[in-house]
């Protein structure tokens, strides 16, 4: 059951890391000129139509994460420790922290994304939104890793 929860967790990750992606690509370098490339599509894109996929995949991610987290703890973490792989169990700690501080922000990131968008928010948008985007590509990065370091069995 932990293996296909941590499965669920990883596509529900990735899907995560495609919306937060996109959205801060289109925030932060806003299409110039045409847009007939495939970056320039790709910067085109309606960044607050990516605002509630990204609040509920968001959700939904931490809560998966919370289920298999206990198996985490007892199965992985003391073997990362008994391997001295004290920066991998860091790295791991990290996530947990800045999976919380997320989960805090996003009444932020749903406040400032809500229609009608205010032009003075702008700025507070691109930063909130750069900061998940750090959180997600942290924490998807992490996870990977360690799962190759010492997946569940």
């Amino acid at each position: 059951m932990a293996v296909a929860l941590l499965i669920l967790h990883g596509l529900l990750a990735v899907a995560l890391l495609g919306a937060i992606t996109h959205q801060t690509i289109a925030v932060w370098l806003p299409v110039r000129g045409s847009s007939e490339s495939f970056v320039g599509r790709m910067r085109s894109v309606s960044a607050s139509s990516y605002v509630m996929a990204i609040v509920m995949l968001y959700l939904v991610t931490a809560i998966v994460g919370g289920i298999i987290y206990p198996t985490y703890r007892i199965n992985v973490s003391p073997i990362l420790v008994q391997l001295e792989q004290h920066k991998a169990n860091g790295a791991f700690e990290l996530k947990e922290h800045f999976t919380v501080i997320g989960l805090g922000m996003l009444p932020a990131y749903w406040y400032f994304w809500r229609q009608p968008l205010a032009g003075e928010h702008a700025p507070t948008r691109a930063v909130i939104t750069a900061i998940l985007a750090f959180t997600v590509w942290w924490n998807f990065l992490v996870g990977h890793v360690l799962n190759n370091i010492r997946g569940f069995e």
